[in-house]
């Protein structure tokens, strides 16, 4: 590591001189100030990432509670430079899991240079799995609470699935983002985009296929001039989980961009929906001329369980037109030989209350109507979900009216409701402009 002990040319503070900023201050304002100005922006990070005049280590004097702010600057520099040793991974876990947020919301931008340079450690360690402590840590204590969507929940989603370390995104994702503020983290549209991408990727791996889709779409139906281009593989996704789980698809928001319908029509996505549900050797025939695309999109594990489920929502289809059915009848129907493996079918949909039938002796199988059951537990759980649905509800009420830009638009407008756009009323300034997603 290089030493920075002493004052640079040209005027530039020393380290020295910065860490006694930074132990003297007690204006966080002021000291984020000084330490994003105190030397020329292309030496400042060299100067931050070095050691002391006297070759001690600036972490070892500093606290990360008390010192939040300076401790802050100086780890994310040694963790984007490429002359300073990387520092421990046990330096890095203790500072995320004790800095002071209220100090570390003075440097939001610096925040997001901190996450990066935790997933930056881990890949160039080849252990990327690493960084997810460090990073839940920082997504989980760094806003007031989890509803605020920061540039945090997007890079730790995208890690939690590049290391297929789906579960740990599950205390993230259960909390709905409601509150959006350009203060706290330094936003841009796609990070929106990225985190409900990158959650329902984790979802549908964990077949939690409801709250999958309703990530996907939001991701999807996500207000923009122009689609970005991760809003049509979301949308491919969004389809593909509606199979598994309902057998047909549904309509988007009617706010969602009309190019991502046209352009879905257009691709072999558009065709298999339209073809599903059909006989297994139909749909297999077809995937199998497009395995290349859906290979190469990383679509096909989707797309296999599409199949998969084919069977149920045919033979779903066969218990609205007939009271009964051969065992044999029903395999030629759906497209599946084997007597016994439609009767399996047949049962693990009796099993999960899809269909009510019997299997008479004579492998007839009887059909009768589904009377929908529910446990006072679950009437429970629908009860206290839907009142932490109104109560988040209301928050955001409460929210909207007091804002003064939506008074003023209110007030502006009220006569010309037609005149309100779409992308510059939902979102707050600086997150209007779409941008195509380069990373996956």
């Amino acid at each position: 590591m290089s030493t920075a002990g002493t004052s640079q040319a040209g005027g530039s503070a020393s380290l020295d001189d910065v860490l006694q900023q930074i132990t003297t201050s007690n204006n966080p304002s002021t000291l984020n100030h000084y330490l994003k100005t105190f030397a020329p922006k292309e030496s400042r990070d060299t100067i931050l990432a070095s050691t002391l005049s006297s070759g001690q280590d600036p972490l070892s004097v500093l606290d990360p509670q008390s010192n939040t702010l300076g401790y802050l600057y100086i780890l994310s520099a040694r963790l984007h430079s490429s002359l300073a040793p990387t520092p421990t991974l046990s330096i890095i876990e203790d500072f995320c899991s004790q800095f002071d947020p209220v100090q570390a919301r003075f440097a939001p931008e610096r925040v997001t240079f901190l996450a990066k340079g935790i997933v930056r450690a881990s890949e160039s360690s080849n252990n990327a799995k690493y960084a997810l402590a460090s990073l839940y840590s920082l997504v989980t204590r760094y806003p007031p609470d989890l509803s605020y969507l920061t540039t945090l929940h997007a890079i730790f989603l995208k890690t939690c699935v590049a290391t297929r370390h789906f579960t740990t995104a599950l205390p993230v994702l259960a909390v709905p983002i409601t509150s959006v503020d350009t203060t706290l983290s330094d936003l841009h549209y796609n990070d929106n985009l990225v985190y409900h991408y990158a959650g329902g990727i984790a979802l549908g791996a964990l077949k939690r296929w409801r709250e999958a889709e309703e990530f996907f779409e939001i991701c999807v139906s996500a207000p923009a001039q122009v689609p970005a281009a991760i809003q049509l593989e979301a949308y491919k996704k969004l389809v593909l989980v509606q199979l598994i789980q309902y057998g047909e698809t549904s309509s988007p928001p009617k706010y969602t961009h009309p190019a991502l319908g046209r352009q879905l029509k257009a691709s072999p996505y558009g065709a298999f929906v339209k073809m599903y549900p059909s006989r297994l050797d139909a749909l297999r025939a077809f995937v199998s001329k497009e395995q290349e695309l859906f290979n190469q999109e990383r679509n096909t594990g989707l797309i296999n369980q599409a199949i998969d489920r084919a069977p149920v929502w045919l033979i779903k289809k066969l218990t609205a037109t007939y009271l009964t059915l051969g065992l044999a009848d029903i395999g030629r129907e759906v497209g599946i030989q084997s007597e016994e493996d439609v009767r399996a079918i047949i049962l693990d949909m009796i099993d999960s209350g899809e269909i009510n039938a019997t299997i008479s002796a004579d492998d007839t199988v009887t059909f009768a109507d589904l009377v929908p059951q529910f446990s006072k537990d679950e009437l429970d759980r629908l009860v206290v979900q839907a009142q932490e649905h109104n109560r988040v509800l209301a928050k955001v009420e409460r929210t909207i009216n007091a804002s003064k830009e939506y008074l003023t638009k209110a007030l502006k407008h009220k006569d010309d409701a037609g005149s309100w756009g779409i992308e510059e009323d939902v979102f707050p300034p600086g997150m209007g402009a779409s941008t195509p997603w380069a990373e996956e």
